[in-house]
């Protein structure tokens, strides 16, 4: 057996590949991002077939360019984006249509519909989630209903469902298994979090046929053998979690109390609440963090939808930046005594005021504004969200509330210090940013390779764990309370339902 782990990242907007070395190095990495598909206003989609063709090129790649064999490598972990839905014809592989994304909001007026119906309190119960948009069950449910004949293959046991790791595990294993994790199935709406089991009560409101479902499975199990014609050697699968828990793992998040917040797409916080499954009075998440063993850790989850995407719309369609590092070093040439404000509600609001129908909107422009102040505006923007989220979280777990909060960091935007800066400054919190910013991949390598038996366990994965940069916050309160009043304003006359 070999003693590198192979860590594939399918994310929103890319894919990616890492190869770590036995001392938790990066032996060889590979990225390539893909077409986003917009067919309408509020829906996103990506092809299966994009996301299969960039993972199987990015493995290959980071393994090429580890400089070692693919019979090197001890096993694959697997992390992904979370609540995309995936569909195919079981008998050929084929997708039904293309995937339709987390982001995408079609899936509205279901949402509404059932919660006019009274359905959403033993949703949040069981699965801890709310009903909106952005969770698998009601995407199936759509796909269901619209796609001509797609209900009867289902419900006949020709139709797989899967977020995209059961996907990638089913063509890497050639089909030989139809499995996810408990992470990713605890964000479907269909999954009963305090018993560990798909709900059957949950499915019939949804119209959601059992037969499509794959089997749920540890984080760290056994999903299967990926084939040697694939990859150029059998690697089993030893790991898998969605891309938030995977962060939580890799940031070493493992006791109760633990804070991490991870800045890709989107940016997601979660508090680590041990064993203990906290209801939200706050409108956050209550899901699982990860389970191990058969043992559950439980979460409290705040999302924000729109976090570095929001800087890529500073790139792309704006066009006022050509690379997302110049934002930060925009934001520090701004104006300071401008005050803009960005609420970034491309595809509304999530965690914790969850409104599908908010929309984006910039307040405090003057003639003088410019790319500089509007790029400072975006980088607080996630700011600001990050601490209504923290801000939640206190308020929903008395643990948490009075003590220090320090927050673990990762994601492509806590490479700008300005932002983490600003981060800090408005939680009046530290922010530790780590040595290793790919903790996505390094937690589902941790997985992956202490199954293998080549890294250590958990407390060892623990010890190993090393900040590059303390944050200290420096702002004054006065300062602080105003600009986070400003933007409290701001989002309320941004909110559909004021």
């Amino acid at each position: 057996m070999g003693e590198y782990i192979l860590a594939i990242d399918q994310g929103t907007t890319s894919s990616r590949a890492i190869v770590f070395a036995k001392d938790q190095t990066i032996a060889g990495i590979d990225q390539q991002e893909f077409p986003q598909h917009f067919p309408k206003s509020g829906w996103v989609e990506h092809d299966l077939e994009d996301i299969w063709r960039t993972t199987v090129e990015t493995c290959r790649g980071a393994i090429e360019k580890a400089g070692i064999a693919a019979s090197d490598i001890a096993a694959i972990g697997i992390t992904n984006q979370r609540e995309t839905v995936a569909m195919w014809d079981r008998a050929t592989g084929e997708p039904v249509g293309k995937a339709i994304v987390w982001q995408d909001r079609r899936t509205a007026s279901i949402c509404s519909a059932l919660k006019e119906a009274g359905h959403e309190p033993i949703f949040t119960e069981r699965t801890g989630l709310l009903l909106d948009p952005y969770f698998s069950g009601t995407k199936v449910k759509w796909m269901l209903d619209t796609v001509d004949g797609l209900r009867a293959r289902a419900e006949a046991g020709e139709i797989a469902f899967g977020t995209i790791d059961t996907f990638l595990i089913w063509r890497l294993t050639g089909g030989a298994r139809h499995v996810t994790d408990a992470t990713n199935a605890a964000r479907t709406l269909m999954y009963n979090i305090g018993e560990n089991r798909w709900d059957d009560e949950l499915l019939a409101i949804l119209g959601v046929p059992a037969a499509l479902l794959p089997e749920v499975l540890d984080c760290a199990a056994d999903f299967g053998t990926a084939r040697a014609d694939i990859l150029g050697a059998e690697m089993p699968i030893y790991g898998v979690a969605g891309d938030q828990q995977a962060a939580t793992i890799g940031n070493a998040c493992f006791a109760p109390g633990m804070v991490k917040s991870t800045y890709g797409t989107g940016c997601f916080a979660l508090l680590n609440t041990g064993p203990d499954r906290v209801p939200s009075k706050n409108r956050l998440l209550t899901t699982i963090a990860y389970r191990l063993d058969g043992e559950t850790t439980y979460a409290l989850e705040g999302s924000i939808f729109m976090a570095g995407a929001t800087v890529q719309w500073l790139r792309d369609e704006l066009k006022i930046i050509q690379h997302a590092s110049e934002s930060g070093e925009m934001a520090e040439r701004s104006d300071p005594e401008q005050t803009i404000y960005l609420v970034p509600a491309f595809v509304g609001l999530g965690a914790p005021h969850w409104d599908a129908d908010a929309r984006g909107a910039m307040f405090g422009l003057t003639r003088a504004t410019g790319p500089e102040e509007i790029a400072r505006a975006t980088l607080e923007a996630v700011c600001y969200q990050t601490r209504d989220l923290i801000e939640a979280m206190h308020g929903d777990w008395p643990e948490a509330e009075g003590a220090e909060t320090t927050l673990r960091v990762d994601g492509g935007m806590v490479a700008s210090d300005w932002t983490m800066q600003c981060l800090a400054d408005l939680l009046d919190a530290p922010v530790d940013r780590p040595m290793m910013l790919e903790t996505t991949a390094l937690g589902v390598a941790w997985l992956a390779g202490s199954r293998a038996g080549v890294w250590p366990d958990r407390d060892g994965f623990a010890a190993t764990w090393a900040r590059d940069r303390r944050f200290a916050p420096q702002m004054d309160a006065e300062t602080r309370a105003a600009k986070i009043a400003g933007w409290d304003d701001a989002v309320s006359r941004t909110l559909s339902r004021r």
